[in-house]
């Protein structure tokens, strides 16, 4: 028998993918949620060059070094009042979330609505890059704890969401 989440909660499925990895682990969340797919796209997208982290001049690596970058986004969600639930995805950079996740949480008024975020790493687990979004978002949210899903795996999926949902 299929699981049914919460279907009362609206949910949004938000994610910044720079290699396509977060988008398809987003993409089956949002499937097996019942939720919306809104992919993060940045103005500027990035190139290979772009994201060298061995760089230290490469943009990604500049961004990451100021705690004040915010790179533009290209695209917004039209109705993010209708939103009970915010899960937001991204890869993870230097440890946390890319400056563009600040940009998006920085964007929208999240009052009242539940915001839960994953990440995707080849090297690194959460560690702080949940905690550390907190603080561009104020008033009256409730933070889940931040997971870690480098595959689209569905069992594993479920599993979390029935934590989270």
């Amino acid at each position: 028998m299929e699981r049914r989440y919460n279907v009362a909660k609206k949910v949004l499925v938000a994610v910044y993918s720079a290699s396509g990895v977060t988008r398809r682990v987003g993409e089956e969340i949002a499937r097996i949620s019942g939720g919306d797919f809104f992919e993060i796209m940045p103005k500027e997208p990035y190139t290979s060059a772009d994201l060298d982290w061995m760089n230290k001049k490469s943009r990604s690596s500049v961004e990451m070094n100021d705690p004040s970058a915010r790179p533009e986004i290209v695209n917004a969600v039209p109705n993010m009042g209708d939103y009970d639930t915010v899960i937001i995805g991204f890869p993870i950079w230097w440890g946390v979330a890319p400056r563009i996740i600040e940009t998006f949480l920085e964007s929208y008024d999240f009052a009242g609505k539940t915001i839960v975020p994953f990440c995707t790493s080849g090297g690194s687990g959460v560690g702080r890059s949940d905690t550390a979004l907190h603080k561009n978002v104020t008033g009256g949210v409730k933070w889940e704890k931040g997971v870690q899903i480098n595959r689209p795996n569905e069992t594993e999926i479920k599993k979390w969401l029935g934590n989270v949902l």
